[in-house]
């Protein structure tokens, strides 16, 4: 296939393009700053010159691609205006942009935060959603647009937390987690799986608009979390926005549509494969 990819350079959109492009996919990459993108290239991905908030820019990106594969997001920093901007009208002009150029399958990666707090079980595809900060309330906004979009095969994964493939993310929240309870547990995801799941929701006649949870099999504590890069356990001394982040999901549905096995089902597991 011809697959075109949001958010190339950055966590999962990188490491996915390659991923992709070892299953044999011709890989292309919508990029701002083609600079930026210099070790994609070098890689075999194609750079495909757009933006998200010019929808001039998108026709071209998308033309001649049999499936898109939107990772970019504004995340950290961003104000509730601008995580709309991005997350959701920028997903809507990028989906009108595929449905025109007859796209087969437009693939979103979503989060598991658009859940909120779980009550007490792991949160499965239909139950309801009551995300709590700017940027799972503009991807849940985006979701909704694209499952009520016509003319196009739409498929969502909720992602959890990813990490792995040398990418320092857990290293990177740690800071911001430390006031968290230490046994607080969330849904976490290894590079590698977050990838085969997109490559199985694009290539699989699987149902059309529809939306799956993606993570490990197992939902680590922070405590669990933190050790895996050597750093203490949280010392739980604000946990007035723990719940929020507390996600633990269900992935039955993408394991009996798909067949989806985790490489790694455990945090344990990427830690002794010396896969982090």
């Amino acid at each position: 296939m011809d697959i075109l990819i949001t958010g190339a350079t950055g966590k999962v959109g990188s490491r996915l393009a390659t991923r992709l492009m070892q299953r044999g996919h011709a890989v292309r990459a919508l990029v701002r700053e083609p600079a930026r993108a210099e070790s994609l290239s070098h890689a075999g991905v194609v750079l495909a010159h757009g933006d998200l908030l010019q929808p001039d820019t998108l026709a071209a990106a998308v033309r001649g691609a049999d499936a898109v594969v939107h990772c970019a997001a504004f995340f950290r920093g961003a104000t509730p205006e601008q995580a709309h901007a991005v997350n959701d009208e920028g997903t809507r002009r990028l989906a009108e942009a595929a449905r025109d150029a007859g796209v087969v399958r437009f693939v979103f990666t979503s989060t598991s935060l658009c859940y909120g707090p779980t009550p007490g079980r792991p949160a499965v595809e239909d139950d309801p959603s009551a995300p709590v900060d700017a940027y799972p309330l503009s991807k849940l906004a985006a979701e909704r647009m694209l499952l009520g979009t016509e003319g196009l095969d739409v498929r969502i994964l909720r992602l959890p937390f990813v990490y792995g493939d040398g990418d320092p993310h857990i290293a990177e929240v740690v800071p911001m987690l430390r006031g968290f309870p230490p046994g607080l547990r969330m849904s976490i995801g290894h590079h590698a799986d977050i990838a085969q799941a997109v490559w199985r929701v694009t290539e699989a006649n699987a149902p059309a608009h529809r939306l799956y949870n993606v993570a490990d099999d197992e939902a680590p504590d922070l405590t669990a979390l933190f050790a895996s890069v050597g750093a203490p356990p949280p010392e739980g001394s604000d946990d007035s926005r723990a719940a929020a982040f507390g996600v633990v999901v269900d992935t039955q549905r993408i394991r009996d549509d798909l067949g989806f096995r985790p490489k790694y089902p455990r945090l344990a597991d990427a830690v002794a494969a010396g896969a982090m």
